[in-house]
């Protein structure tokens, strides 16, 4: 008699509980990963941890699969964009330095490269984040405190470019869709700046916040380039920007009642945008019907903690993970 497969991913709501603070966190690309993340610890200690948290598909719960130290609280996790799974299973995390790990087909994690601008001194100035290139995964670009964006290629383990970006600190860093040489950067100095690697000496200021109010992370949408979306430090709103017209914002989304932690827009649709914050809500946004205002957000999930990082699956679009206290929470939509 034929077995059934179990249901696997059927719930509405998964819940991980981690033995730590869950700051980092990423979903996988690869379509024989579905259900795989990858989270960092926020332990107030050199040593910190990265796990990869996969579903079990015959008790159907979250289980971590591999875990490893990680030098200082990862300030970004990101598997590398292989849709098609052609390059090794690869995960990179920013901190001290950009450190690109492999993961083998028995699970076991592996330093393959650690990345840093360093010279003379053991010490670089710490990564705030990093963005991999979706077109190119042989391109990485990081942002510092050191005011500078560092593009690296995987390959040489060389730095192609490096820039002073802003007036500050950057704090976020993002290339544009499918495009090799455009990324987007924020910062201390409450500027969004857009580059292209083929005409460094040229950066378009495409916004700057109210009194200079820092600006901690960006979003490029996924399927329409145009638009970014940006929040300021101690922000309850989130700022929709078209590159197009600079300077002023197309839309400001004002629903949540706390600070604003994480956004991400959704991986297969050009409208839809999740936000999370300190109010511990997760508010998903349809903003199809700019340049009108919008009012409300569409859908609302509220945790019971504080949400300190949202990730669209790009190859589920159907679920949103959430780093809320110790916890991952994958949501379906």
């Amino acid at each position: 008699m034929a077995v059934a497969e179990p249901q696997v991913g059927k719930r509405e709501l998964y819940t991980y509980t981690a033995p730590w603070l869950v700051y980092a966190m990423n979903w996988s690309v690869r379509p024989d990963k579905p259900f795989r993340l990858a989270i960092g610890s926020f332990v107030e200690d050199f040593t910190n941890k990265i796990q990869v948290v996969e579903l079990h598909k015959q008790r159907d719960v979250f289980e971590a699969s591999a875990e490893f130290d990680h030098p200082y609280p990862a300030t970004k996790v990101m598997w590398i964009p292989d849709k098609q799974a052609h390059s090794p299973d690869l995960l990179a995390t920013s901190g001290d330095c950009l450190r690109v790990w492999e993961v083998s087909p028995t699970g076991s994690v592996s330093l393959k490269a650690g990345l840093s601008t360093a010279k003379q001194s053991e010490f670089c100035a710490p990564l705030t984040s990093f963005d991999w290139n979706e077109a190119n995964p042989d391109i990485l670009g990081t942002s510092s405190i050191d005011t500078t964006c560092t593009i690296w290629s995987l390959e040489t383990q060389k730095v192609k470019t490096q820039l002073i970006a802003h007036d500050k600190e950057v704090y976020d860093i993002a290339f544009r869709g499918n495009s090799t040489d455009m990324f987007a950067s924020v910062g201390a100095d409450g500027s969004v700046r857009m580059f292209d690697l083929r005409a460094l000496e040229h950066s378009t200021i495409v916004y700057e916040s109210a009194k200079c109010v820092p600006l901690l992370r960006l979003s490029w949408n996924k399927q329409d380039t145009n638009y970014i979306a940006t929040f300021a430090m101690n922000s309850t709103k989130v700022t929709i920007l078209d590159t197009r017209y600079p300077a002023t914002p197309v839309a400001e989304l004002q629903g949540h009642t706390g600070t604003v932690n994480s956004l991400s827009w959704a991986p297969h649709s050009s409208c839809h945008l999740c936000t999370g914050g300190e109010d511990k809500q997760a508010l998903i946004w349809d903003i199809s019907s700019l340049p009108s205002a919008v009012e409300f957000p569409i859908l609302q999930y509220e945790a019971e903690l504080e949400i300190n990082q949202l990730h669209w699956s790009a190859c589920q679009p159907e679920w949103i993970g959430a780093a809320v206290g110790n916890k991952l929470q994958t949501l379906r939509v």
